[in-house]
């Protein structure tokens, strides 16, 4: 049995769209000839990977198996093409690396750093997603590495605890929970706000709980780093809730007062995610073994 990757290209992009119209369309190809395609992809599959209906097409479960598997296949012919690619511009090497915010500002960038001096013919693609996010991408196979918070894991996904994070809220010396030493999060429902812009991955992670626990915080603010949102705070604009790794270091520079949440929630473990370690490209490998050994 031969596979086509224009076939595979096709049946992601039909997928991904839940249209063979749409689909068709993504992967420049005439519809006529998409559905030729995919016709010939059941017929030497023996079984029907597509339910048609008006509204567009729904994935049978050979479908769904069918995607995980092409998923899989067009990331390894990304990788290959973009490691020999590599050769021309002295870069040989790739990982693509899924991060959520708090690992992007906070923990990952001085491991990184000291990864990429010493191997300096190896690039790290790194992407910000949400942590359940990256457990769906890890699973498909469409990134080498994760950095998420273990309790968006399936079970099946390896990992190692990179580090140990705690969301922390932090209020101006002179704000209404400055004596306080811990506080449940539903608390703080009359505050007002500043966070991080809606499209972060840890803005969203605490929306997400807001919303479970009927809450509607008002944002007065909403900046790009830890760093500029610690400074609205201790000016007395609103409460924030950050990583404790951030609080501290502006805690030093800046006039805060870190309160603990009690929420499980905030706690949070980081961990280093793959589908399987043994079987990464040697790039990806080196970048574990490297983070094995900065992780705390």
């Amino acid at each position: 049995m031969r596979f086509d990757l224009v076939d595979l290209q096709l049946f992601i992009a039909v997928a991904d769209q839940r249209s063979i119209t749409r689909g068709a369309e993504r992967s420049h190809l005439a519809l006529a000839s998409a559905s030729a395609r995919i016709k010939g992809l059941e017929d030497a599959l023996g079984v029907a990977l597509l339910k048609r209906g008006r509204r567009g097409v729904e994935l049978t479960a050979a479908g769904e198996s069918l995607l995980d598997h092409a998923r899989l296949v067009i990331h390894q012919i990304d990788a290959m093409r973009g490691d020999l690619a590599g050769f021309a511009s002295g870069v040989r090497a790739s990982v693509h690396f899924l991060v959520n915010t708090s690992g992007l500002s906070e923990h990952l960038p001085k491991a990184l750093a000291g990864f990429l001096h010493e191997h300096r013919d190896v690039a790290v693609d790194i992407e910000e997603r949400e942590s359940t996010d990256i457990a769906a991408a890890i699973t498909a196979g469409a990134a080498d590495l994760g950095f998420a918070a273990e309790h968006a894991l399936p079970d099946h996904i390896e990992r190692f605890v990179f580090s140990e994070d705690h969301l922390t809220l932090v209020t101006s010396r002179r704000g209404p929970f400055a004596g306080r030493r811990q506080i449940d999060f539903q608390e703080t429902g009359a505050c007002d706000f500043v966070g991080l812009t809606s499209a972060t991955a840890l803005q969203m992670h605490i929306s997400k709980h807001a919303a479970r626990l009927g809450m509607r915080p008002h944002y007065r603010a909403r900046m790009r780093d830890f760093d500029a949102i610690c400074q609205m705070v201790a000016a007395d604009v609103g409460v924030a809730l950050v990583p404790i790794s951030a609080a501290r270091r502006c805690a030093k520079l800046m006039p805060l007062a870190m309160v603990r949440l009690r929420d499980a929630w905030a706690n949070r473990k980081l961990v280093i995610c793959a589908r399987s370690f043994k079987a990464l490209p040697r790039p990806a490998k080196m970048l574990v073994e490297h983070l094995r050994a900065e992780a705390v």
